[in-house]
């Protein structure tokens, strides 16, 4: 049973973070928590790209931005993985200078400090060389660059499938299973 911090960052790429929170929902059997952070952009990004608020629908556990009394805010409570979904630039180069301001950043520095699973998902393009160094950094640290690059083999037909090609890739990161499009299996 694995313990998910679930942050979502600032950038376009709300829809990744919902088909992940839907496919959470349905791994229930496989986890044995789940707290989510949202920056202030991320709610933003979430109503102008979703036209909802159903972010606040989803039953996990959710924590503000400050909260520093979340569990994950320690290694003590034994998180195993952490994955930032979307994640913008300026937040990826907080987490790989482990500027630890808020609780997003705070909750990757415990997970990289106790050497546990964070994945970064980065939806802006172009990269800087500032952007690439930063994702080497934190690959370098023990983290996981995950691109939101969907993949199209699988023929997807909406936005949602489309995302669920990143959010699939993000969740077998993760080591959790599912049933998903797999290359040259039937």
């Amino acid at each position: 049973m694995k313990k998910l911090v679930i942050a979502v960052g600032g950038s376009s790429g709300s829809i990744y973070a919902k088909v992940l929170l839907d496919k959470l929902q349905s791994l229930n059997n496989q986890i044995a928590a789940v707290g989510v952070v949202m920056s202030e952009n991320a709610k933003l990004n979430w109503k102008l790209e979703l036209q909802n608020e159903d972010y606040k629908k989803y039953p996990f556990d959710f924590y503000e931005k400050n909260d520093f009394f979340a569990p994950f805010a320690s290694g003590s409570a034994k998180y195993d993985t952490m994955i930032v979904c979307p994640c913008s630039m300026g937040l990826m180069a907080r987490i790989a200078t482990g500027v630890s301001n808020d609780l997003i950043t705070r909750a990757a520095d415990v997970i990289l400090k106790e050497r546990r699973r964070l994945i970064v998902v980065p939806r802006d393009t172009p990269y800087s060389l500032i952007h690439i160094n930063n994702m080497k950094t934190i690959t370098e640290a023990g983290g996981i660059i995950c691109p939101a690059s969907p993949s199209f083999y699988s023929n997807p037909k909406t936005f949602e499938e489309m995302a669920a090609t990143v959010v699939d890739r993000i969740l077998d990161l993760a080591g959790l299973e599912l049933d998903t499009y797999r290359w040259s299996e039937s």
